[in-house]
């Protein structure tokens, strides 16, 4: 007779994306006895963000080594000399992937296959999915007890209906309009849009604007600039960063420390309590914020009143890079050296009628001879999913207008977050109903449904990899920390949406609920504890005494054996 235990193993799951949260995640679900695990990509390869056809000249890791590393796949060691500091580059990010999926996942993996539809069973059990082939556009109707969505949220351009492809045709623009998304598959055509800018002839002819203060644009820039074409930079501001002519020592880059000068939303420990809880403290963290940006700035050359130095503020803000060495090549250093103009505080407005401008906020006019956009994704599930659905399950952008007669519910008395900047307007009006970032509040009872790879982390390896453990337990009922009813899920969301609007005022992260539902950014070292706790599992995992600890390196194998773990407390509870 099959026991209801078995039946929880060979119920079919969908995982779906073969990015590193969908890769580790189906590695967990088989590796915990589930036999009946399929991992639906509508790419050709492995890898998502980090597919070799999504891999760019000059691409590289935006994290120190072993920040991707999955604990059960060693990831190779840089060359030595490498100019990156110890950082792999795209095309070694996508193999390691690629390495794991042979090791582990061989004959799992479903490529082609492109998920249109996701909808409740008319039983009321289990999910119905329209599947496409990509190869000759045959759609599959199937159906899955479970589903998790490792869809991730870089995947689906967002760009201003103002300044899309229809609205440069209705201009007469005539170049090129692409996404920075698309710079592997259409960079070619920007390349052939200008000459090169030191062409006499074209020191003073247009060039390729690039729309946008973060990483993609930045990458955008350096790479056309490092093709010899002419090329301005407009954007609000830039990401922050660190740099370095040294690297930061491990006890401080790989440790907690950065997490431990940023608030989380419960304080666990003295230091952290000090920190954020008292006039010190606060001074101390400002000290400390202040110190790793103007490091930064200083090592790359950056003099005092030049656009680089408008960045958001690190506190804040989760637009942080890693750039490592100051390189000749990278974008700080081409702006320095007259190959990119910066042009910040200004967004583009629309595009010029004579179609070969652009027309800034401030009615500045720029020749363009093409137009890239980082102007960021949109929500990922909006494909995959109809309104209803989206609707019912609580994965859209729930509203949030608070009731001005109302008292605030919740408000975290730290002075590290006393003086805030303004809260952006979508961060007001949008918040998530998503639990922990892993599973909507509405269908937290059901157990048929979670999300890896939403709560955006510094250490995205460790973070995706205790989440698929979390994600695994909660398909198996083990015993874990939940809420007790939907009414306490959708109080409990309502308290980390609280969070964040104060935590990271101007970040309206409900509006790419499959990116940034739940932000860790450099606090991921206490949301992983937070989800290890929920298991009954032991945190802190570092070591170090009272003093030390925020020191301690921290390693991917300390989760390695978190499966073990998990089945002895499974088999201790069930002798009870």
């Amino acid at each position: 007779m099959t026991s209801l235990r078995d039946d929880l193993y060979e119920a079919s799951v969908a995982v779906i994306g073969a990015g590193i949260a969908g890769l580790v995640t189906a590695h967990t679900l088989l590796r915990d006895g589930f036999t009946n695990v399929h991992v639906l990509t509508r790419d050709t390869e492995v890898g998502g963000t980090w597919a070799g056809n999504r891999i760019y000249p000059n691409l590289y890791l935006n994290n120190i080594h072993g920040e991707y590393r999955l604990s059960h796949l060693d990831m190779p060691s840089p060359p030595a000399g490498n100019p990156l500091q110890g950082r792999l580059t795209g095309q070694a990010m996508s193999q390691y992937f690629k390495d794991f999926s042979s090791a582990f996942l061989r004959g799992k993996i479903q490529f082609g296959k492109d998920v249109k539809h996701i909808r409740r069973h008319p039983s009321g059990k289990g999910w119905q999915l329209d599947v496409r082939d990509t190869k000759d556009g045959k759609i599959d109707r199937r159906e899955y007890a479970r589903i998790v969505l490792c869809t991730g949220g870089s995947s689906t351009p967002k760009i201003p209906e103002y300044l899309n492809a229809q609205a440069a045709a209705l201009a007469g623009f005539e170049g090129p309009v692409i996404h920075t998304a698309e710079l592997a598959s259409r960079g070619h055509e920007l390349l052939s849009s200008s000459y090169p800018a030191e062409a006499e002839t074209h020191e003073d002819g247009p060039s390729i604007v690039v729309v946008g203060g973060g990483k993609s644009a930045q990458d955008m820039c350096a790479f056309l600039a490092n093709e010899g074409r002419k090329v301005t930079l407009v954007c609000h501001n830039l990401d922050s960063f660190i740099a370095g002519t040294r690297p930061l020592p491990e006890f401080i880059r790989r440790s907690r420390f950065l997490s431990l000068i940023s608030p989380h939303i419960h304080l666990r420990t003295g230091w952290e309590r000090f920190l954020h809880t008292t006039w010190l403290g606060k001074r101390i963290v400002q000290l400390s914020w202040y110190a790793i940006t103007e490091y930064a700035f200083r090592s790359s050359n950056i003099p005092v009143g030049s656009p680089l130095r408008n960045t958001v503020s690190p506190h804040w803000h989760i637009r942080f890079n890693d750039e490592g060495y100051p390189r000749s090549n990278a974008f700080h250093a081409l702006v320095l050296a007259g190959k990119i103009q910066v042009i910040s505080h200004a967004s583009v407005a629309r595009y010029g009628i004579d179609g070969k401008s652009v027309v800034l906020d401030d009615g500045r006019v720029l020749q363009a001879s093409a137009l890239a956009l980082g102007t960021g994704y949109k929500s990922s599930w909006e494909a995959i999913f109809d309104q209803d659905t989206l609707d019912e399950l609580g994965l859209s952008p729930q509203p949030a207008e608070a009731d001005p007669t109302k008292p605030e519910t919740h408000r975290w008395e730290y002075t590290t977050l006393s003086d805030p900047p303004p809260l952006h307007p979508d961060a007001k009006r949008w918040s998530s109903t998503i639990y922990r970032g892993i599973v909507p509040a509405q269908n937290i009872m059901r157990r048929d449904l979670a999300i890896n790879g939403t709560g955006l982390s510094v250490n995205i390896g460790y973070t995706v990899e205790v989440c698929a453990h979390w994600i695994s337990s909660y398909f198996l009922e083990d015993p874990m920390r939940l809420p007790e009813s939907v009414e306490a899920a959708l109080a409990a969301t309502e308290r980390e949406a609280a969070w964040l609007k104060q935590r990271y005022p101007q970040v309206p992260s409900a509006l790419n609920p499959s990116y940034t539902a739940f932000l860790t950014f450099f606090n991921w070292p206490q949301h992983a504890d937070d989800l290890l706790e929920d298991m009954g599992l032991r945190v802190m995992r570092s070591g170090g005494n009272a003093l030390t600890w925020p020191f301690k390196v921290v390693q991917s194998n300390e989760i390695m054996n978190v499966k073990e773990e998990r089945d002895a407390r499974r088999a201790a509870t069930r002798r009870r």
